[in-house]
């Protein structure tokens, strides 16, 4: 049996719902006024949220809502008010990146389905597991999974699978891109992504090095049904209703077969084209880009022709009409829409004939002027008495009027119950205690003997302790391995097959900055603490990772140390005190040159148009990270961290005596030699 799969649209208004609609999506996603990924875009509050789905629903149509942002504390009642307005709404599903947003979705409306975000960055077998075993029911698929990788986590769950089909890539990994935020206190975490990684950042000679081609997989359509995914998502809630229009229609004419009109499309938005590189496997070059002047003014040739595609209503909703007319009695047109609604309109009796009865197709051809409705005649039955005619008119009329009351009818709002969230316990105050100080290495070479005797915990990535087992005996209980923070289909099941090997050497904790690595650490039996990657910044968001198993935690450096502070009552929480902080996650490495990465030692940077230097570093060649250009520094105002469980200095791209330079400073508590940032420490996060 062939595969239904869901084409759903992006809607950042009005005009785009109309455009998606009558172009052919079967779902839309948008967002509410304040919590989604697009706060940019016009979006809809809690009344036009209602139309909007009312009106999408009585053409058969479904609807997301995106609930895909951080939530600080301080937002929790708007968060829940939100909560109660999608589900009024009568939306199909929501779409959360927080965790702690998805277990208030659970307990005011249970009814809601419940989709995770790409900004999750949900990459692997392991974290689609993780997220079915959380009741998710849909999965927003990382832009950066190959079609073998697809396929393996096809094979492992019952989730519907969800596709970015066309659209803007963003550079990094989605969900782990802080460049926006630090550089100009805009978070792509909370949809005020400034787009930074478009301006001219150069790497080994290469401008515009950050900048990516949009997707476009609608030629691999069929392909992508054959992988089992079950929904197609088109990107672009910040762009025009003309776009939304051309790539429905493309998306259109790929499912059904035809030819899609990929050139009217890149015409009304690209960036030097398209690529398909992520789900090929063919990483290089061609797939970065830039939006150039012939792409700007390519639109406006089209632009026309594409609004004709969404001026009137579209017939795309089949009916069931039933016809009666006998002698004596007034004539019935009873017609059922898709989702069973029905009504019944009586018209004139039939009078006998004096010339042509009113045949069946007589009947048919009225009928089938459904035109200004959502509607086509799918089915017709009739039940005519012999000799008998009625007028074309009266046949019209009544057409018109049923049509008429069965739209009202499926506008009708359809909210689901709520109900009150779980009160919050009250939290003891919080305390002014030192934290202790962890240490977190790249490589096992960085470790001083300072380090090892003052610190209470040294954080090393597992592949070290891979290589260096003895550690596990010399560092026992101190000892912390560290999962990436991607690790794809076999860098994964490497990882699957590798844990319970060091904790039968003496690992006992595990460091996890997602969800996979969570359901990989439990099924080993290790103790988790949560990675800065968990992206946690409020209380529901740390409660939810302590039940499924986070026994400790790093809080997201996008937090102030005044929130921060309150959050380690729940669990015992810390934050980074020092560190070149993680900006982007690449699987499409920057650094690449023509010959992929021939001369590149791993160990480079990305330079901006300022001529400021960025760290970039390789992880195996299994994905590069961007560090930011000065390190984070509060050696010298650790006072400000007391009441937090730990503190963490993290050491990525310096020397064993640059490491051992700044853990002295650190406990000396004296002032860093050169530049450092306080990061969003001691600012309001936007």
């Amino acid at each position: 049996m062939e595969r239904k799969m869901e084409l759903l649209a992006p809607v950042g208004g009005r005009e785009q719902l109309l455009a998606a609609v009558r172009s052919g999506a079967t779902a839309v996603y948008l967002g509410g006024k304040g919590f989604n990924a697009r706060r940019n875009a016009e979006n809809f509050g809690e009344q036009s949220l209602e139309e909007a789905v009312s009106y999408c629903h009585a053409r058969g149509v479904a609807v997301h809502v995106t609930l895909n942002t951080l939530f600080l504390d301080s937002e929790r009642e708007a968060i829940i008010e939100e909560i109660k307005a999608i589900a009024h709404s009568g939306a199909d599903a929501v779409l959360v990146q927080d965790l702690g947003a998805a277990e208030l979705v659970q307990q005011i409306c249970p009814q809601l389905a419940l989709h995770a975000s790409t900004q999750l960055s949900t990459h692997s077998v392991e974290g689609v597991r993780q997220l079915e075993e959380m009741g998710f029911s849909q999965v927003v698929l990382a832009r950066e999974v190959t079609a073998e990788e697809i396929r393996a986590i096809r094979a492992a769950t019952h989730m519907k699978l969800e596709v970015f089909v066309h659209g803007a890539l963003c550079m990094s990994m989605s969900g782990q891109c802080y460049l926006s935020s630090l550089i100009g206190e805009r978070s792509g975490n909370r949809g005020l992504c400034a787009q930074p990684c478009r301006l001219n950042f150069k790497a080994r000679g290469r401008e515009y090095a950050l900048s990516l081609k949009d997707l476009s997989l609608i030629s691999r359509i069929e392909q992508l049904r054959e992988l089992g995914v079950d929904s197609l998502k088109i990107e672009g809630r910040m762009k025009r209703p003309e776009y939304v229009a051309a790539a429905v229609t493309a998306c259109r004419q790929a499912l059904d077969g035809q030819t899609p009109e990929l050139e009217r499309l890149q015409a009304v938005f690209s960036r030097s084209g398209f690529t398909d590189g992520y789900l090929t496997g063919k990483r290089d070059l061609s797939m970065f880009g830039i939006r150039r002047k012939e792409d700007v003014t390519a639109a406006a040739g089209v632009l026309g022709e594409l609004a004709a595609l969404y001026r009137g209503e579209n017939p795309l909703v089949p009916v069931k009409m039933h016809f009666e007319m006998e002698e004596g009695r007034p004539a019935s047109l009873t017609v059922t829409g898709e989702q069973g609604t029905q009504v019944q309109v009586e018209g004139p009796e039939p009078q006998l004939a004096r010339t042509r009865p009113t045949d069946e197709a007589l009947v048919r051809r009225s009928m089938e002027k459904c035109g200004g409705t959502p509607y086509y005649l799918g089915e017709l039955e009739t039940c005519l008495g012999e000799g008998l005619m009625l007028p074309v008119s009266a046949l019209n009329a009544m057409r018109s009027s049923a049509l008429e009351q069965l739209l009202a009818k499926e506008e009708a709002p359809r909210p689901h119950s709520v109900r009150e969230p779980e009160p919050q316990a009250v939290l003891s105050p919080v305390g002014d205690g030192k934290p202790a100080l962890w240490v977190r290495l790249e490589q096992v070479e960085q470790l001083s003997p300072e380090m090892e005797s003052q610190a209470r915990q040294i954080i090393l990535p597992v592949e070290e302790l891979e290589q260096h087992p003895e550690l596990m005996t010399r560092l026992g209980e101190k000892l912390v391995g560290e999962l990436p923070v991607a690790a794809f289909q076999k860098a994964e099941e490497h990882i699957k097959e590798l844990l319970p090997r060091l904790k039968a050497q003496g690992l006992a904790t595990l460091m996890v900055g997602n969800l996979a690595a969570i359901h990989m650490g439990r099924e080993a039996g290790l103790r988790l603490v949560g990675d800065y990657s968990l992206n946690i910044l409020n209380r529901d968001a740390l409660e939810a990772y302590k039940a499924l198993g986070v026994e400790e935690a790093i809080l997201s450096f996008e937090l102030n140390l005044k929130a921060a502070r309150k959050l380690s009552q729940v669990m015992p929480a810390g934050m980074i005190g020092y560190g070149n902080l993680p900006l982007m996650i690449f699987r499409s490495c920057p650094a690449k040159g023509p010959k992929g990465c021939g001369g590149c030692s791993g160990r480079t940077v990305v330079t901006d148009r300022l001529g400021n230097d960025f760290p970039l570093l390789c992880h195996h060649k299994q994905y590069s990270q961007l560090l930011n250009m000065v390190p984070l520094y509060l050696g010298d105002k650790q006072s400000d961290l007391r009441g937090m469980s730990h503190v963490v200095l993290r050491f990525t791209t310096e020397d064993p005596v640059r490491c051992a330079k700044v853990f002295r400073l650190w406990q000396q508590g004296i002032s860093f030699d050169g530049k450092r940032t306080g990061g969003l420490y001691y600012r309001e996060l936007k």
